[in-house]
């Protein structure tokens, strides 16, 4: 058992390192972000590989804390990044038909039927 522990050992912290290299280096600040979740990961694994080795639960709160606080921290780092809200302007009507799966059969567009038979049997 304890050669397992010393190798789960040494992949983690490769890994760790790997990763602190990573996000000191990172040329932009989401690639700094991305490695320090990954340091996270690695801290949550870990704790995890520890709480394995003693038989032991007592870890289990910090584990889902870190866990949380992960995956809070990324979301909010996507979500406030510079250049997360913008979105590409294009053409209203290529867009609803490429949602729509194409062009109406016929050469007709979606929609644009004045037939109220046809109104009155989408409603139904």
């Amino acid at each position: 058992m304890s050669v397992l522990l010393v190798a789960a050992a040494c992949v983690l912290g490769v890994a760790a390192l790997l990763a602190t290299v990573r996000m000191t280096m990172g040329p932009t600040m989401l690639d700094r972000a991305v490695a320090f979740d990954v340091v996270v990961a690695i801290t949550i694994a870990a704790v995890a590989v520890d709480a394995a080795a003693r038989r032991t639960a007592e870890n289990l709160p910090l584990l889902l804390v870190a866990t949380m606080l992960g995956f809070v921290g990324s979301i909010s780092i996507a979500r406030f990044s510079p250049g997360s809200d913008h979105v590409e302007a294009s053409d209203d009507d290529e867009d609803d038909d490429d949602r729509l799966g194409g062009p109406a059969p016929g050469g007709e567009r979606r929609g644009d039927s004045d037939d109220v038979d046809s109104t009155a049997e989408r409603s139904l």
